[in-house]
């Protein structure tokens, strides 16, 4: 197939000059499509979407707005403008010059990095695949596929740095990216939470605010890189990445309100009524928080972590906005882990700053995840209701780290197995809680109508009413 480099894909990587790279993506974007259509948003391909679309990186141009059908969807190569004489700005490497090319030393470990992120982004377009089938309004369908067609432009940015760096292996990774598949028995995505279904919609709202903002402190930590071609490309990422996480917190927020609505018209707040209603009991959400939150903090890996302090110490991986730091080269510092301590308590460990990276930028992310909960808190406590949402102890339920299978309570005290199970129904989701969400999950396609579990968005997109009709159906 041939491709109109100056139309068909928006870059600014000089790709219209470039014979290697055109080639390589000759061959790449037929699969791309042909994955997209096979494992793309299901049912939808022909209906006109109002999608975002960034055709440069300047004001103007990362957010051109139009009616597109999906397979039409303009994915681009985008990196950020480029910073003079950049220098590393953190690890061993500090103050030196940034690298344009990729060191022979760091090679493979800078290719596992970049597949790593990149497997991630094909992998939640394949999780939301029928999502739109059950969508509680146009204006959350396009929603749904704004996020889609940008997880797959984000996949395109990662297989252009593969490309256009790894030569013959970054090909091959580029090729694998699409034939992985989430939740495939012989060829999963590469990290466990990409793996889980997302069937309802207030699982989808979860992934967004809680799976997406991780996604937000792995691009901060990429954007720091000093290989600079994949530090730019993760800059401009982020801007995209923001908009899924508006979708997730506002999602939340709607969700809440429409329950508290509810609430104040039965004067009761019986959880048994609330769903009687057609909304979701504040529990219910609660206990999806406990889940999603939990698979989240698993993404930032082992409390404890030598690839991570060999990152830092190389300069490929950084800590989220490293000029805020005094000390960019983190040596001769200490953290206090804990972990289990095989007695049903808790020990203490000093271990070097930055082998317990992966636990600061963990604090970090914790502390933005409770400023939203607040909000969402502020509006059950201004319909009077005693209420409110928490985040767990960050060693709940955890698959990964010091504290992969123990047993704690909400509050990170280590509890028997027995206590566990005991409160297991009351803490996380149950079968019977996600054949109710289920239950709740039909389409709504009138435009400006909502479903019973969800209030309108404040606003819509782009200046639009939120009444628009965002899908053309």
């Amino acid at each position: 197939m041939a491709i109109d480099y100056q139309e068909r894909i928006p870059n600014n990587v000089d790709l219209a000059s470039n014979r290697t790279l055109q080639r390589a993506l000759e061959h790449w974007q037929p699969r791309f499509l042909d994955w997209w259509r096979d494992l793309g948003p299901s049912d939808f391909q022909s209906a006109d979407v109002y999608l975002r679309t960034a055709v440069s990186v300047d004001r103007k141009g990362w957010a051109s707005f139009g009616h597109v059908k999906m397979p039409d969807y303009r994915w681009g190569i985008f990196l950020a403008d480029p910073t003079p004489d950049r220098t590393i700005g953190f690890g061993d490497e500090y103050g030196k010059p940034a690298w344009q090319q990729v060191p022979g030393e760091h090679r493979s470990t800078l290719r596992r990095l970049i597949v790593t992120q990149g497997d991630t982004e094909p992998a939640s377009v394949e999780q939301q695949r029928l999502l739109g089938l059950t969508a509680p309004s146009l204006y959350d369908l396009r929603g749904l596929f704004q996020v889609n067609v940008e997880e797959g432009r984000h996949l395109w940015a990662m297989v252009y740095l593969l490309h256009a760096h790894f030569g013959r292996d970054g090909r091959e990774e580029a090729e694998e990216l699409l034939i992985r598949h989430s939740g495939d028995a012989d060829k999963p995505r590469i990290l466990g939470t990409f793996n889980e279904p997302i069937s309802d919609w207030l699982s989808f709202f979860m992934f967004t605010f809680f799976t997406d903002r991780d996604g937000k402190y792995q691009l901060m930590s990429l954007a720091e890189s000093a290989f600079d071609p994949l530090a730019r490309t993760c800059q401009f990422m982020l801007t995209e990445e923001a908009h899924h996480m508006f979708i997730g917190h506002t999602g939340l927020a709607r969700v809440t309100k429409r329950t508290i609505e509810v609430m104040n018209e039965l004067r009761t707040d019986d959880p048994a009524a609330i769903r009687a209603a057609g909304a979701i009991d504040l529990p219910t959400i609660q206990r999806y928080i406990n889940f999603w939150f939990s698979s989240a903090v698993d993404l930032f890996g082992s409390e404890a972590s030598s690839n991570a302090a060999a990152y830092f110490a190389g300069g490929l991986k950084g800590r989220p906005d490293e000029a805020r730091y005094d000390d960019h080269l983190a040596q001769g510092q200490t953290f206090t882990l804990e972990s289990p301590d095989g007695r049903g308590g808790v020990a203490s460990e000093e271990i070097p700053l930055r082998n317990a990276l992966n636990e600061t930028i963990r604090s970090s992310y914790v502390e933005e995840c409770e400023i939203f909960m607040e909000r969402w808190n502020r509006i059950i406590a201004a319909a009077g209701f005693d209420f409110r949402y928490r985040l767990p102890n960050r060693r709940f339920n955890r698959q990964i780290g010091a504290w992969a299978g123990a047993s704690v309570d909400l509050d990170g005290r280590p509890i028997s197995a027995e206590a566990f199970a005991v409160q297991k129904d009351a803490w996380l989701p149950t079968e019977a809680d996600r054949a109710f969400v289920h239950s709740l999950m039909r389409p709504v396609t009138e435009p400006g109508k909502m479903a019973s579990w969800i209030a309108p968005p404040d606003q819509g997109i782009n200046d639009r009413p939120t009444d628009y009709v965002y899908v053309r159906l």
